[in-house]
C-alpha cells in the first residue's frame, strides 16, 4: 500500500504543470507589449506565464513564435472587438464612435501606463527585419480597412452618405485615425482628449 502511495506521488510529481494555453499567450502578449519584442527575454517571458523555458517551448515553440502567435491573437481581439462595434444596427456615426471607444478602451488597459495599441507599439519596427512580422501587419491593416469599408459602403447604401462617398477612401481615413490615436495614447494624450479628437474626425468623416 506505501509503495502504491509513492508510486503515486511520483507519477504526479513527473506529470507537466497544467496551464492555460489562451491565457499564457495573454500573459506573453502582455510582457511583449510592455517592453517590445527585442527588451522582452525568455526569462521575462518565463516569469510572465508562470511555465519555465522548456514548458514555453514546447507550448508555444521560440521566443519569435509566441510573439507571432502573441500578434495574431492580438488581431483577433481588436478586429473582433471593431467587427462587433461597427455589425450594430445603429447610424454611422455612433458605430465609428464605438469602435473607436472600443479601442481607447484596449489602448488604456494597462496597469501603470497606457499601452497604445500591441501591433503599433511592437510590431512596426519588427516588420522591417522581419518578413512574417510584416506579412502580419500588412493583412491586419487589410483587414481594418476592408471592415471599415464594408460599413462605409453600407452607410452610403443607406444614404448616411452622399453618392459619391468613396468607402475605399473613408475606409482609409478611419483606419488612419485608429493608428494616430493609438499612437497619442501611448505617447501620454489623455484619454478624454482622445475620445473628443475620435468624435471630431467622425462628424468630418460623416461629413
Amino acid at each position: 500500500m506505501v509503495q502504491k502511495k509513492d508510486g503515486d506521488e511520483a507519477k504526479r510529481r513527473g506529470r507537466p504543470r497544467a496551464y492555460d494555453p489562451e491565457e499564457a499567450l495573454r500573459r506573453a502578449m502582455d510582457a511583449f507589449w510592455k517592453s517590445g519584442y527585442s527588451g522582452t527575454s525568455l526569462d521575462d517571458l518565463s516569469a510572465a506565464t508562470g511555465m519555465n523555458r522548456p514548458s514555453l517551448y514546447a507550448a508555444f515553440g521560440d521566443k519569435r513564435s509566441l510573439y507571432l502567435k502573441a500578434l495574431a491573437y492580438y488581431w483577433q481581439v481588436a478586429l473582433g472587438t471593431m467587427r462587433a462595434d461597427l455589425a450594430q444596427d445603429r447610424p454611422l456615426a455612433d458605430s465609428l464612435m464605438r469602435a473607436y471607444e472600443g479601442a481607447l478602451s484596449i489602448y488604456f488597459s494597462g496597469d501603470d501606463r497606457p499601452r497604445g495599441c500591441f501591433v503599433v507599439g511592437t510590431a512596426v519596427t519588427e516588420a522591417m527585419e522581419d518578413a512574417e512580422i510584416r506579412e502580419s501587419l500588412m493583412t491586419g491593416f487589410l483587414e481594418f480597412d476592408a471592415d471599415f469599408e464594408a460599413r462605409f459602403r453600407m452607410a452610403r447604401d443607406n444614404r448616411e452618405l452622399r453618392e459619391d462617398a468613396d468607402p475605399a477612401t473613408l475606409a482609409t481615413l478611419a483606419t488612419a485615425v485608429m493608428h494616430t490615436i493609438a499612437i497619442r495614447a501611448r505617447s501620454g494624450t489623455p484619454r478624454a482628449d482622445l475620445a473628443e479628437f475620435a468624435r471630431k474626425a467622425v462628424s468630418a468623416i460623416c461629413g
